[in-house]
C-alpha cells in the first residue's frame, strides 16, 4: 500500500462517515431518496460505480488516473445506467411476487413486508434471480460497449456525443471473458446472493447497501476489462 492509497481511503471514509455519524444527514438522505429516487440513483451510480472503476484502474495500472481513461464520461454513463438499475429494482421487486402468486405462492407480495421467514427468503431469492438473469446481462454488455466507445474517443466528454458503433464494438467484445467471468461467475456466485440479501433488508438499508454494491459492480467490471486485456 502506497501513500496515494492511504489518501484515497481517507477521502472515501471522509465522504461516507457523515451518513453513519449524523442521524440528521442519514435521515435527509433517506427522505430525499424517497422523494427523488431516480435522481439519487443517477448520482449514486455516477459516483460509486465510477469509484469502483477507479479502484479497478489502480489494480491494473498502479494509478488512480490515466490519460484517456475518461472518468467524467464514465460517470455520466454510470448515471444513466443507474436509472435503468433503479427501474429494474422497481419492476422486478413488484412483478416477481405477483408472478409467484400466479404460480401458487399465495401472499408473495405481502410476505416481503413482514418479518424474515423461509417464504420471504424464497421470494427475495426469486426477485434477485429474475433481475440478474434477465436484466443484468443486458446492462453489463451495454456497459462494456460504452466502455470501449469512451476509450476509442480518448476518454473525452465530447466523445459521448458521437454515435456509438454498436456493430463494430460488438465484434470486438471478448465474449470468452464476458460469458465465463461476468455472466457465468459473478451473476450466480455474487450478484444473485448479494441482491437476495438486499431485498431482505428494510427499505432504508436497501438503499445504502445497493449504493455499496455500486462500488463492487464497478470493480468487477473493471476486473473483466483486465481479463480481456490479457
Amino acid at each position: 500500500m502506497k501513500k496515494q492509497d492511504l489518501i484515497f481511503i481517507l477521502c472515501v471514509i471522509t465522504c461516507f462517515l457523515p451518513f453513519f455519524l449524523s442521524e440528521e444527514v442519514f435521515n435527509f438522505y433517506v427522505g430525499f431518496n424517497k422523494a427523488h429516487g431516480m435522481v439519487t440513483s443517477f448520482v449514486k451510480f455516477a459516483l460509486l460505480a465510477t469509484l469502483g472503476e477507479v479502484i479497478g484502474l489502480r489494480m491494473k495500472t498502479g494509478a488512480y488516473y490515466q490519460k484517456g481513461f475518461g472518468i467524467l464520461p464514465r460517470a455520466v454513463v454510470w448515471g444513466f445506467l443507474g436509472l435503468t438499475i433503479k427501474l429494474a429494482f422497481v419492476i422486478f421487486a413488484t412483478g416477481t411476487p405477483i408472478f409467484l402468486a400466479y404460480l401458487g405462492l399465495e401472499g408473495a407480495t405481502e410476505v416481503m413486508k413482514g418479518a424474515f421467514s423461509a417464504d420471504k427468503l424464497l421470494v427475495a431469492f426469486a426477485i434477485s434471480a429474475c433481475m440478474n438473469l434477465i436484466y443484468a446481462p443486458v446492462m453489463m454488455t451495454l456497459h462494456k460497449i460504452t466502455d470501449i466507445h469512451i476509450i476509442d474517443n480518448g476518454g473525452s466528454l465530447a466523445g459521448l456525443l458521437k454515435p456509438i458503433q454498436f456493430s463494430n464494438i460488438f465484434q470486438k467484445l471478448d465474449w470468452g471473458v464476458q460469458w465465463n467471468f461476468v455472466f457465468k461467475k459473478t451473476i450466480p456466485f455474487f450478484w444473485i446472493p448479494a441482491h437476495t440479501f438486499t431485498f431482505l433488508l428494510p427499505p432504508d438499508y436497501q438503499v445504502l447497501f445497493a449504493a455499496v454494491l455500486g462500488i463492487v459492480l464497478g470493480v468487477l467490471l473493471a476486473i473483466a476489462s483486465l481479463k480481456s486485456a490479457k
